[in-house]
């Protein structure tokens, strides 16, 4: 290797995708890390401001209330006003409510938190989706949702040990004001270096611009007027029901698991921190290869539909199979192991799941991500609760599992009416000067 080479090798920059792609992964992060926090320090948090389990349901559901209502607007308003508004916007709203969740006094001042940290987050996976839209090319939306939620896992096994960590130097409470700041951290970063439009963006190339498929989109965003709205709700509502389905168990995971591994296994709040984040870091691998056998499988096929529904059904019916024993079966290794497993599978899902909106819509591809995610937002008020419910009427932590399983068994059935593979046509595509758009959705 010559000397020139060598200077080439060190000169070398990521693209300047790639860095809002892990801008994005680092939101992903954090905010879930925001979001399971209080799921780590539910006991502590529940002993000091003397509350019952169905209360404490009460309280984790409180962040899905606005969660679901705002995803009626969050991607709209992503789509309408650009990602680098609305992300740093909303994410200081996110940061507040993680500090002031720090200085609660009661159940009433702990659901007001949740509920605005609810309308933080509601606009952050819809939103982020359009920026993905614009930033990577088709053939990567499988590997950059999965990577995103990748690291929304990451985060979700990283918090339990850091939250008990915090606890033995602080408290709860500190745990939470530490989480505030850092949200505000990444809101500062994320306003200085994104753009709405690639071709703004200061250390962007023209190769690079030539590889995003959807410049053109960005180009003429000002010539939309208007989103259709009431069409593209009734075409993304079987993907809002399988979203929903998917979201129920994962909201049991990311609410309850941690109680579950103390209340029935007597584990300490440190034990059942490290089998919680063991559970989580299995789910970092579903994503994972979730994006990447979706994209494989489109590669392969040239085919939407198998691409997303068939991994979509793999993920379910893994995650069916492998909750069962855990009805059954007290072993804590064999419990933890299927919880592992079950954990992994569903998370097949996810990647494949929100490739599906950009498929459908590149152009619309925030609202339509925000119509799906109206049943996460959802199955975010009804499992926790009943979850909770549930355990103060029976003492039985596996009986709320029955549900889980149910709800996966109809996600599979229902993941056949999503048609990716047929993209959502607006009447303005047909307009002079807006081909390009419609020849790009059915490219998708």
């Amino acid at each position: 290797m010559d000397s020139r080479t060598v200077v080439k090798h060190l000169r070398w920059k990521p693209k300047v995708s790639d860095c809002v792609l892990f801008l994005i992964c680092l939101l992903y992060l954090v905010q879930y890390s925001d979001r399971v926090n209080i799921a780590t320090a539910a006991d502590a948090i529940r002993h000091d401001l003397h509350l019952s389990n169905t209360e404490l349901g009460f309280a984790f559901s409180a962040f899905a209330y606005p969660y679901a209502i705002a995803q009626l607007f969050g991607g709209w308003l992503g789509d309408k006003f650009g990602p680098r508004r609305i992300l740093a916007g909303f994410g200081l709203i996110v940061a507040c409510a993680s500090l002031l969740t720090g200085f609660v006094g009661g159940i009433v001042s702990l659901v007001i938190c949740r509920i605005l940290l609810g309308i933080g987050e509601s606009s952050t996976l819809a939103t982020a989706t359009t920026a993905m839209a614009r930033w990577l090319p088709a053939e990567r939306r499988g590997l950059g949702q999965g990577i995103t939620h990748a690291c929304a896992r990451l985060g979700s096994a990283l918090t339990p040990p850091i939250v008990v960590l915090l606890m033995t130097f602080s408290n709860w409470r500190g745990a939470f004001i530490i989480a505030g700041v850092i949200s505000l951290l990444w809101v500062v970063a994320w306003y200085w270096y994104f753009r709405d439009d690639p071709a703004k963006h200061p250390g962007m190339t023209p190769e690079e611009l030539a590889t995003l498929p959807t410049a053109p989109t960005v180009q003429i965003s000002k010539q939309r007027v208007k989103v259709p709205v009431r069409r593209l709700l009734r075409r993304m509502l079987p993907v809002t029901l399988v979203d929903f389905c998917y979201a129920w168990t994962l909201w049991v995971f990311l609410t309850w698991l941690p109680s579950f591994f103390m209340h029935n296994y007597h584990l300490n709040l440190r034990d059942s921190a490290l089998f919680t984040s063991g559970v989580f870091l299995a789910g970092i691998v579903g994503d994972m290869v979730g994006g990447v056998l979706s994209d494989h499988v489109y590669k392969r096929t040239g085919d939407l539909q198998k691409a997303r529904r068939n991994v979509i059904i793999l993920g379910m019916g893994g995650a069916l199979i492998f909750l069962l024993p855990v009805m059954f079966l007290t072993d804590l290794t064999v419990v933890s192991i299927c919880l592992c497993m079950a954990f992994l599978s569903m998370e097949l899902v996810i990647a494949p799941l929100w490739a599906v909106p950009m498929d459908i819509t590149p152009r619309y591809a925030g609202t339509a991500s925000g119509f799906m995610n109206i049943g996460f937002g959802v199955a975010g008020i009804t499992s926790p609760l009943v979850f909770g419910f549930i355990i103060d009427k029976t003492g039985n932590w596996q009986l709320p599992f029955v549900l889980s399983i149910g709800l996966l068994l109809l996600g599979m059935v229902l993941s056949f009416w999503m048609r990716p593979d047929k993209p959502f046509i607006d009447h303005d595509d047909c307009a002079p000067g807006i081909e390009t758009l419609g020849i790009l959705g059915a490219q998708a």
